[in-house]
Formats: structure tokens, C-alpha cells, sequence
């Protein structure tokens, strides 16, 4: 296939490295197209036995021409795919997430926690881009991921409830929502821990965080910090809410 330098609407992206490829192939062979290898790739063997009937060709040129970085020797073309979340499962809740980079190394994190399921509140930075995905480590091959316009869409699909017009608790709701705010109105060491995988952890722009109509929905949770910082990072604030859910649950 002609592989060019990717764009958010082609039908198709790819892999930066090995490691990506490797779990590209484990997770989702049918996807993959073409498995594209430098001349000075030393696990070709392993690779090709991996790939089985997967075309794998040698091609230094295309490799420098789609990757930015000098240290990679493997890329993997797969077409893109599309997911339904699991409604019985735990979500992660991503609003406008604005950083390709953040947005792989919390799908990575999700992966690593036990979290299969991520809803995207557009607009947000693409799940498709090499960037997010070589941030993920190839977690994304490992999730079911969907996009959503907006978190009423969302909100309407899975949790049973119109965001536009109805403030619910968590006793209202077909799963229990946390939202992660700066004022929350309940700190996350106290937070009311869900009896079952039927949960969303909300986290919003790298920025802006959420909206302040987010507090009307489920239990607003809050990280407590010292005063000598105005907020966590995105990745580091869903890292600790996925771990203490996690734990907790």
C-alpha cells in the first residue's frame, strides 16, 4: 500500500517501535496491514514468525520519511478500527483531552489498572496519531475506546441520564460518576467506593479541567495537595484516581 505521512483522516495509522508492533500483532492481526522493518533491525527472525502471512518489508527510506525519532527500526500499518465500551465495565472519562502525548500515557496507565474502557469527549486530541499511540505502548490495542461529541452523549448511553438538563447523585445513575475537580465537593480519600465495575472516573482538559456544571453530576472527588501547586498534571491526577479505584474496588 502507498503509506504516507499520516493524517487524522485517512483510514489507516501506525506503529512507532518494536515494542508497539509487537503488541499491535498479539492484539489486533487482523488490523494489520504492512509491517515495515529497517535494514539494521536486529529481531527480524522473531518478528516474521510473530507476523506469520503479515507482508514485512524493508524500507529505511519510508521509515525516516514517518518518523520523527531517530531510534526506531519498526513500524507497524494497521487500519483504524472502531469500539463500543463495555456498559457492565469501569470507564475513564476523558473530556476534551488536548495532549496526544498525555492521552497514550493514560490509556497506558488505564491499561496497567484494569480500566478496558475510555470514552473521548470531543473535541480532543486524536487516539489514532502515532504520537498517542506510541505514548500508549500499544495499551490502545489492549482497550475498547469511542468518541462521543459531546459528554451528553455519553451521559445519555451509559448512564442513563441527559447531562443537559438533569444534576443526578450517584443513586440516580446506571453507574456511579466521579468527577475529578479542584472543588470537589468530597476529598478522594473519602470518597464513596462503588460496589461494582459500573463506574466513571471523569477528568477533563489539561487547562481548564471541568467545567463547573461537572459538580452536579455523581460524587465531585477532589486530590488533596499542598497549596504550593495550583493543580496536578492530567496523567498524574488519573493515574492516583485509577489506582486508589482500583485498590479500593
Amino acid at each position: 500500500m502507498d503509506i504516507k505521512t499520516y493524517k487524522k483522516e485517512a483510514d489507516y495509522s501506525y506503529t512507532l517501535g518494536a515494542f508497539p508492533t509487537f503488541e499491535l500483532i498479539d492484539a489486533m492481526p487482523g488490523c494489520v496491514e504492512e509491517i515495515i522493518v529497517h535494514s539494521s533491525f536486529t529481531d527480524r527472525d522473531r518478528l516474521e514468525e510473530k507476523a506469520g502471512r503479515i507482508p514485512v518489508t524493508e524500507n529505511n527510506k519510508l521509515i525516516s520519511k514517518l518518523s520523527d525519532k531517530e531510534n526506531v527500526y519498526v513500524i507497524g500499518v494497521f487500519k483504524k478500527f472502531s469500539c463500543a465500551l463495555d456498559p457492565d465495565r469501569r470507564h475513564i472519562v476523558l473530556v476534551n483531552p488536548g495532549n496526544m502525548g498525555n492521552l497514550g500515557t493514560i490509556i497506558r496507565t488505564a491499561c496497567g489498572f484494569g480500566y478496558y474502557d475510555l470514552a473521548v469527549i470531543e473535541p480532543a486530541a486524536d487516539v489514532f496519531n502515532p504520537k498517542t499511540v506510541r505514548a500508549s505502548m500499544g495499551s490502545l490495542f489492549r482497550i475498547r475506546h469511542e468518541k462521543f461529541a459531546g459528554f451528553n452523549e455519553y451521559a445519555a448511553r451509559y448512564c442513563g441520564f441527559s447531562a443537559d438538563t438533569v444534576k443526578a447523585g450517584n443513586d440516580e445513575l446506571k453507574r456511579r460518576l466521579y468527577p475529578f475537580m479542584l472543588d470537589g465537593s468530597c476529598s478522594l480519600r473519602d470518597a464513596d467506593m462503588p460496589g461494582n465495575d459500573r463506574f466513571s472516573l471523569i477528568f477533563g482538559n489539561e487547562a481548564t479541567g471541568l467545567p463547573s456544571e461537572f459538580s452536579g453530576y455523581g460524587q465531585p472527588v477532589r486530590i488533596e495537595q499542598t497549596e504550593f501547586v495550583d493543580s496536578l498534571n492530567l496523567t498524574i491526577a488519573a493515574g492516583i484516581g485509577m489506582y486508589v479505584f482500583a485498590r479500593e474496588k
